[in-house]
């Protein structure tokens, strides 16, 4: 973790990232808890909450490539307290709505708005840049928080919900992100990375003798040409179908197989936890094979489990079945964009990140849609829970097919005396 005998500042970063994310994926993974209470107390059917959940994950992977775009234009400081403000002003709007309509525009679109600007998209960038030698790890370590958000905020939020009701925890929830994100955007995030970002003395040695070729990064309309980036994107749809419909039909879906509310939590909980133990191991994997292996595995493996989650009838075959998802239910994003760090150089990396994230949401959006929608028509999860697994397996077969380096321009490197 050390860059020369001395402690690098980047894993500051990267520790503080890994926290916001914590509660910023945790709370957008977090819905489950919510959904039903909400539901009961607006009175809405759960058809018509599923549509405003869908709404809110469109509207989320929308404001991912706005979030990279004012990261690279303005800073990753100003998005996060951006961010904050936007969380803080829609949860109190939220808890005042009382119509479809409003709690569509507070909940759904303004909340959602807010949590992509303190998302991953907007951390991914500055931690690319602070790191070369070990950015797979570095960025594994952000999916941590992730993992950690689904583990710690899904039964926390389901424990305040049932003890102070969905309205008081929301506010909380706000109250805590903007102590949180606010410090820790004016005190650690620092765009500027030194020269040789964490390599070593000798690696630096080593480039020095021998120069690499100079590269000169693809313009956006581009890279939006090359097969690649749609592979990454569909491979995010997948990812972000398969992640948004557990956390928001998870628990009505183990609910409805027999499960309570606190042991559903728990199932779904269970998978972040043992991610975060996976998440480290992949980690270190993640800088030392084909990332475009790991990546098929981990969708291979998460495809099965889907399957798997449905079928579960006890509490020994939930727990087990929710620890094997949960050593590759990470890694997915995190592997994304370091691939695509890889293939198209870091300096679009965050806007591509965005894009490429948009799938990611609109897989969400369909799947919080279909959740509601085809238990109310079919009366069964299979639909939904079914789609996902078939979706992640093809997610696999095309990550296989992904480039291990480079669209880029080459020209030779400048002669040196």
């Amino acid at each position: 973790m050390s860059v020369g005998g001395k402690w690098y500042f980047g894993w500051n970063i990267v520790g503080a990232a890994a926290m916001l994310t914590l509660l910023s994926v945790g709370m957008r993974l977090g819905i489950g808890p919510f959904f039903l209470p909400i539901a009961n107390d607006l009175g809405f059917s759960r058809s018509l909450l599923a549509s405003i959940v869908a709404a809110g994950m469109l509207c989320y992977g929308l404001a991912m490539p706005v979030a990279g775009f004012l990261v690279a234009r303005r800073g990753t400081r100003f998005v996060l307290l951006l961010g904050t403000t936007i969380v803080v002003l829609a949860a109190i709007w939220s808890v005042n709505a009382r119509s479809a309509t409003t709690f569509l525009l507070s909940f759904g679109v303004m909340l959602s708005v807010g949590l992509a600007f303190t998302s991953p998209v907007a951390l991914t960038p500055v931690i690319s840049h602070w790191f070369t030698r070990r950015r797979g790890m570095a960025l594994f370590f952000l999916s941590t928080g992730s993992m950690a958000g689904m583990a710690v905020m899904t039964p926390v939020l389901a424990w305040a919900i049932a003890e102070v009701g969905w309205r008081v925890t929301l506010l909380g929830f706000a109250a805590v992100f903007a102590l949180f994100t606010i410090p820790v955007a004016l005190l650690v995030m620092r765009d500027d990375a030194p020269e040789h970002t964490d390599l070593g003395a000798h690696e630096i040695a080593a480039m020095r003798a021998n120069p690499p070729a100079v590269t000169t990064s693809l313009q956006l309309r581009e890279v939006m040409r090359t097969v690649p980036f749609w592979q990454v994107f569909l491979g995010l749809f997948a990812c972000g179908f398969s992640m948004n419909l557990l956390g928001t039909h998870g628990m009505p879906m183990l609910m409805d197989h027999g499960f309570d509310a606190m042991s559903s939590s728990m199932g779904i909980g269970l998978i972040g936890l043992v991610a975060i133990f996976g998440t480290m191991a992949l980690g270190r994997l993640a800088d030392r094979v084909p990332r475009r292996k790991l990546l098929a595995v981990i969708y291979s493996i998460r495809g099965l489990g889907f399957f798997a989650l449905v079928l579960v009838g006890t509490h020994f075959e939930l727990y087990l079945a929710a620890s094997i998802g949960g050593l590759v239910w990470a890694g997915s994003i995190a592997l994304s964009s370091a691939i695509l760090a890889d293939v198209y150089g870091v300096r679009l990396v965050g806007v591509l990140y965005g894009l490429a994230y948009l799938g990611h949401q609109i897989g969400g959006m369909l799947s919080s849609w279909l959740g509601g929608w085809g238990y109310e028509t079919f009366g069964t999860h299979w639909v939904a829970f079914g789609s996902a697994g078939v979706l992640l397996l093809l997610a696999a077969a095309l990550s296989l097919r992904l480039p291990l380096k480079g669209y880029t321009l080459m020209r030779p490197a400048p002669h040196q005396a």
